[in-house]
Formats: structure tokens, C-alpha cells, sequence
């Protein structure tokens, strides 16, 4: 990745091969298991395992922007994974890309 350290690189290459549904099964499960506990009248318990769905729901949202807008080699790898145009770029920038010139 550009403008990034080794350990960051290794990170994101590493999350982006969760998907992102799975991240929001997590969160979900997380908030049955809290409803089940409290349920089970372990209120402590269930506030603890409760708190750790917006955490994993904030990981989920980071997962996804790291997937789409790490920096790819070209604009055309950005449209083949994210599926819409860099909003960083301005649209003679994006058309010099997407036609490359020759030079004489």
C-alpha cells in the first residue's frame, strides 16, 4: 500500500479477506448471547458480552474502507473492486487515466 507502514500493509491485506458479512454475523450473534444472558438474569454478563457488538460492527465499517479505498495501482483495479470512481479525483484526472496517451 502507498504511504504505509509494513505492519498497517500487513494488516489490511490480511482483513481484507473477511468478508464483510461476517463482521455484521459476529455483532449479531454478540447481541443474542447478551440477550440470552440477560435473560438469564446474569445482567453483569450481559452489558459485557452487549458492548462488544458496536465494537466489532466499528471494525466491520473499517474492514470495508479499507477494502474500498486502499490505494490500488490504477483507477480501473478501484472500479473493478469498489465498484464507483475515486471521489479524490476530478474527472480530467480519471479520463487521462482510463485513455492513456502516447507521446510523440
Amino acid at each position: 500500500m502507498k504511504n504505509e507502514d509494513t505492519v498497517t500493509t500487513n494488516v489490511e491485506m490480511q482483513t481484507r479477506r473477511i468478508p464483510s458479512i461476517g463482521f455484521l454475523g459476529v455483532a449479531i450473534g454478540c447481541m443474542a448471547v447478551s440477550a440470552g444472558l440477560m435473560l438469564a438474569g446474569k445482567k453483569t454478563w450481559a452489558n459485557f458480552v452487549g458492548q462488544w457488538a458496536p465494537t466489532i460492527l466499528i471494525l466491520g465499517t473499517y474492514n470495508k474502507i479499507a477494502k474500498t479505498f486502499s490505494a490500488p495501482i490504477d483507477e480501473e483495479q478501484r472500479l473493478q473492486h469498489g465498484g464507483h470512481a475515486s471521489m479524490l479525483k476530478s474527472s480530467d484526472e480519471l479520463s487521462r487515466q482510463r485513455s492513456p496517451q502516447t507521446v510523440s
